[in-house]
């Protein structure tokens, strides 16, 4: 990169996190608050699982109204009928998720499980036939995603009772640690020197 272009973006990424530094006191508290939410996951898993196929099923549900709302809107359009028929599935999809949440953890287990493991065998051929810079990463994140997708397939219909509360929390307290880190980098930020 040039110099031309290179002082520029300095000094807008210094301006930037000097404005955000009076916040890192938020910051910090909103990575507290996430790692508690995340412990509480962590500690009853079962009840998290729930939690988020009822959130899921809510979301699809909501989703599912805009579409066919926006659909009506759009009448006029050729693809009227197609969008109408997305925004009815979601609502259909959404109620059951809401009505069957055991059901809906099945599901999304399955679809964890697959998910991890076509991810995984993606990960591993790439990083074995590509072979680019540090290629053992992706190796073994692949060898890592497609035991465990193996592992929660075999555990399957018992998994799906804890293995989303289980990612929920882990989730919510390594991101409540990453917005304790960036608040207390900030903090730590020197203070922008008055002409």
């Amino acid at each position: 990169m040039s110099k031309g272009f290179e002082r520029p973006i300095v000094a807008e990424l210094r301006h930037e996190l000097n404005a955000l530094r009076g916040n890192w006191f938020w910051f910090v508290m909103l990575g507290i608050a996430l790692v508690v939410l995340g412990a509480i996951a962590l500690g009853s898993v079962v009840i998290a699982s729930l939690a988020t196929a009822v959130a899921i099923g809510m979301l699809i549900f909501l989703g599912g109204v805009a579409e066919t709302l926006g659909a009506f809107w759009c009448r006029g359009w050729s693809r009227f009928f197609f969008h109408l028929l997305s925004g009815v599935l979601s609502i259909v999809i959404g109620v059951i998720f809401l009505r069957a949440p055991v059901g809906a953890l099945l599901a999304l287990t399955l679809l964890v499980a697959s998910f991890l493991m076509v991810g995984g065998i993606f990960k591993i051929v790439a990083a074995v036939s590509y072979r680019f810079a540090a290629w053992g990463w992706p190796l073994v994140s692949g060898i890592v995603d497609l035991i465990l997708g193996v592992l929660i397939w075999q555990e399957w219909p018992a998994s799906a009772l804890w293995v989303i509360g289980l990612f929920v929390g882990i989730n919510l307290v390594f991101r409540g640690f990453n917005w304790i880190g960036l608040g207390l980098s900030l903090r730590a930020l020197p203070r922008p020197a008055t002409p």
